[in-house]
């Protein structure tokens, strides 16, 4: 199952200058296993010391926030596109 994963300019540096990656997986969970598998390093960059999402990187599935789905347990089917955009904070 083929998913679009849209990468944030700060951490293309881990895609080879990618801003597009295909990977797989039925949630939002094992993608980022997966994309762990193609990225290294790339996790820690999205979960905190206990597998957490963290609380400043945000991800949507198709235009949807997974906040308001099933956070980590949301289902991902294949062609799916999921962002992940890191928080801005400012005043």
């Amino acid at each position: 199952m083929a998913v679009k994963v849209l990468i944030p300019t700060p951490l293309q540096k881990l895609t080879n200058n990618q801003a597009t990656i295909e990977c797989d997986g039925t949630t939002i969970a094992e993608l980022l296993e997966s994309l762990e598998q193609s990225c290294p390093g790339i996790k820690t960059r999205l979960c905190d010391e206990s597998g957490e999402l963290r609380r400043f990187v945000n991800f949507y599935v198709n235009s949807e926030d997974i906040r308001f789905l099933d956070g980590a347990n949301t289902p991902l089917k294949d062609g799916d596109e999921v962002s992940i955009i890191p928080a801005i904070a400012g005043g």
